[in-house]
């Protein structure tokens, strides 16, 4: 059975094609733990996600450490792996959820497929195998109608199914580690709930850690235990999420908590 993994970033530092746009950025996630980025636009909690999945465009250079650790304790550094070595990591151990499930999906095949790529590519699976798999992932992350949700296309379905569909997909190797970047933009206010929930449900299996990215921080606080805030490529303030929403030292945090009309219940 898969184990929650640890994550740790030790002075990360991101320039793109000279420019510095990520400034010496220091944290750990626990085995189990779900830690919270917010930041408003360009303060660098993307391109932070995909430097510890090793997804930075090219003209983007990335210096310092991001490490994850094994329930052993063995560890490996991401930032020297080759792009073979960090693909065998994505899915198996680091699964991601992007901004826009329409965008993340590909039209062309079906939802059931691509819940099971990473499965795929990891395990030698029959067709007939691939489908349960399919169907149980579905089943899994409350797609109603599973047995129909898997052969359906991305345009057939609605944008809290896409993202569900995704989450599936994310987790279909059971990673250790899942990064979800701004998961629920995309989704009418009615289904951000559900996806936030879900997250919950995972990480409380016991067997994954989470890094959520918003610049929302009413969705932030529900799948949160720790919080950091990003302003111009620096973590301004970081506690727990109790600390932060009750007691926000920094302008930015008061500012995001403000935009979300007052600190989330």
């Amino acid at each position: 059975m898969t184990q929650s993994l640890t994550l740790r970033v030790q002075n990360l530092s991101i320039s793109i094609a000279g420019t510095d746009v990520v400034h010496d950025v220091s944290f750990e996630v626990a085995a189990g733990e779900r830690v919270g980025i917010i930041g408003g636009s360009g303060s660098g909690k993307t391109l932070t996600a995909l430097a510890i999945a090793g997804l930075l465009p090219d003209e983007a250079t990335a210096t310092g450490s991001v490490q994850i650790g094994q329930p052993d304790g063995t560890t490996t550094e991401l930032l020297s792996l080759s792009e073979r070595e960090l693909a065998k990591l994505r899915g198996d151990q680091i699964g991601m959820v992007f901004q826009e499930p329409k965008t993340a999906l590909s039209p062309f095949q079906t939802l059931g497929t691509q819940m099971t790529d990473a499965l795929a590519l990891h395990y030698r699976l029959s067709r007939s195998e691939r489908q349960a798999a399919a169907v149980r992932l579905a089943t899994q992350v409350s797609l109603k109608d599973p047995a129909r949700m898997v052969n359906a296309y991305p345009h057939e379905v609605s944008g809290g199914q896409r993202q569900r569909a995704a989450i599936a997909a994310a987790i279909s190797a059971s990673p250790g580690l899942l990064l979800a970047d701004e998961p629920t933009t995309a989704l009418d206010v009615s289904v951000q709930r559900g996806v936030l929930d879900l997250f919950n449900t995972i990480v409380d299996r016991g067997d994954c850690s989470l890094l959520c990215i918003s610049h929302d921080i009413a969705a932030i606080q529900l799948v949160s235990d720790r919080i950091l805030v990003f302003d111009a490529g620096r973590v301004v303030e970081s506690g727990s999420t109790l600390e932060i929403l009750e007691r926000p030292a920094h302008a930015i945090t008061r500012a995001l908590i403000a935009a979300a009309g007052g600190a989330p219940a």
